[in-house]
């Protein structure tokens, strides 16, 4: 876990999750001094308000369960014109063998503010069940950039539910790292509520051994001229498996709407499985929409091309899944988490050449 703090060293606040509570949490005085808030949500500015004010019901049982057990919530919360330059770290960690853990997020960005956010969660070897809430509330001409990693170990189930809502001419960008866990879902739903609006969400993934990696995304165009560029990418090995299900809906009212929906798999065995399913949902005729997908291994043709010029092939292979997760990952909200998140990747692909 100090792994990601020695990356990011200049942090505008650093908190610590275990197992659900706030065991530190730590603000530049020249940012609270500004009216930034990272703690404990009880304690935030209009903490009643808060909670809840995106994620206004569940959106499944296991937010529900969220909803109920959660036992300590966090709150980030950046007033009106504030631009945060630097990032806000949060340290999610769960080391309770057994253990159920509901972590509550709760980030809100005032109009026309800017913050970056980057969630880090790790995990002992136990055996537990995590089922994190994420809100993320953009005000009008707000920009935010939240960066996620799971990395849990190989006992942990986790079931996410990420909850976005971005208001006119706002900018919300969410990224994520899928790594660990035994079985490790994430729903994603971005609204994007008010007038030229923008959501930005893009993803890796890379599951190996038995793992299974499922991610069910939402874009929703409730207003006019509103925008939406999502893209996933994935790798699976072993006989792991990865489920992407995605859905772009346009509203009505939403015209002039540019919604954008790309997954793209690559198997790296015979006995891995992905499956991809993009859906649109549209109500208006004055818009821009795509969609679409592919699985299959790795291009015979990159391959050969690399191959030819003399890099053996185990070389060659792992090359072509950087360059493949290397779209996504210039574009991670916090640039000092990268190189994390590629030792992990690169960690995943020395397991595999292992006899």
């Amino acid at each position: 876990m100090t792994a990601v703090l020695d990356a990011v060293p200049d942090r505008a606040a650093t908190v610590v999750v275990r197992n659900g509570f706030v065991v530190r949490a730590d603000l530049d005085p020249a940012w609270e001094a500004k009216g930034l808030y990272v703690g404990p949500l009880v304690d935030g500015p209009d903490a009643e308000a808060a909670l809840g004010a995106v994620a206004e019901h569940p959106i499944d049982v296991f937010a529900a369960l969220n909803d109920a057990c959660t036992a300590e919530p966090l709150l980030v919360s950046v007033p009106r014109g504030l631009t945060v330059d630097v990032p806000i770290v949060i340290a999610d960690w769960v080391d309770q063998d057994g253990a159920a853990v509901f972590p509550r997020l709760v980030v809100r960005v005032g109009e026309d503010a800017e913050a970056k956010v980057v969630v880090w969660q790790g995990s002992e070897d136990v055996a537990a069940f995590v089922a994190p809430v994420v809100e993320l509330d953009v005000a009008r001409a707000a920009r935010l950039s939240y960066g996620e990693v799971q990395d849990r170990t190989g006992r942990v189930w986790q079931i996410t539910s990420q909850v976005g809502r971005a208001d006119a001419d706002a900018t919300l960008t969410g990224s994520h790292a899928g790594l660990g866990g035994d079985y490790a879902r994430v729903r994603t739903d971005c609204g994007l509520v008010g007038r030229g609006a923008t959501g930005n969400l893009q993803a890796v993934y890379f599951g190996e051994r038995s793992q299974t990696l499922d991610f069910r995304t939402f874009q929703d165009h409730v207003a006019p001229d509103t925008t939406s560029n999502l893209l996933f990418k994935g790798v699976v090995g072993d006989q792991s498996r990865s489920v992407y299900t995605g859905r772009i809906r346009v509203e009505k009212e939403a015209r002039g709407t540019n919604a954008f929906q790309t997954n793209r798999n690559i198997k790296l065995s015979e006995d891995a499985w992905a499956e991809s399913v993009p859906n649109l949902e549209i109500e208006n005729n004055d818009v821009h929409c795509s969609h679409a997908s592919t699985v299959g291994p790795i291009d015979e043709e990159q391959r050969f091309y690399l191959e030819s010029r003399g890099v053996p092939t185990e070389i060659a292979d792992r090359l072509i899944v950087a360059g493949f997760f290397d779209e996504v990952l210039e574009q991670f909200p916090v640039p000092g988490v990268r190189p994390l998140i590629e030792a992990a990747i690169e960690a995943r692909l020395d397991r595999r050449e292992q006899p």
